[in-house]
C-alpha cells in the first residue's frame, strides 16, 4: 500500500518536507539555547537583556533566529495542511470505489 500511495500522491515528499522542517527547527533551537547559556549548566538561562548580550557575544543574532523560527513554523504548518489534504483525497477516492 505504501508504494501505491507514493506513486499516486505527493505524500512521501510532503512527509520528508515535514521531517526536514523539524530538523531545521531543532537546529535553530539548539543555536539559541547554546548561545544564551553563557557557559551555565542545565536550564539556568540569563534573563532579558543579559541573554541577548550573551547571544551576541557568542555570534548569534537572536532576532534573526526568531525570524527563522517563525518562517520555519509557517513552512511546517503549510506542509502539514497539504499532507492532510492529500490524505483526505486518498480516503475519498478509496471510499468512492
Amino acid at each position: 500500500m505504501f508504494g501505491f500511495i507514493n506513486r499516486v500522491s505527493p505524500a512521501l515528499s510532503l512527509k520528508q518536507g515535514l521531517d526536514a522542517s523539524t530538523e531545521r527547527t531543532r537546529a535553530i533551537a539548539d543555536r539559541v539555547a547554546k548561545s544564551t547559556m553563557g557557559g551555565a549548566d542545565g536550564f539556568a538561562l540569563p534573563g532579558g537583556a543579559n541573554a541577548a548580550a550573551t547571544a551576541r557575544a557568542n555570534g548569534v543574532d537572536l532576532e534573526q533566529e526568531m525570524t527563522n523560527l517563525a518562517d520555519e513554523q509557517l513552512h511546517f504548518e503549510a506542509t502539514a495542511r497539504l499532507l492532510q489534504k492529500t490524505y483526505e483525497q486518498l480516503r475519498t477516492s478509496m471510499r468512492d470505489r
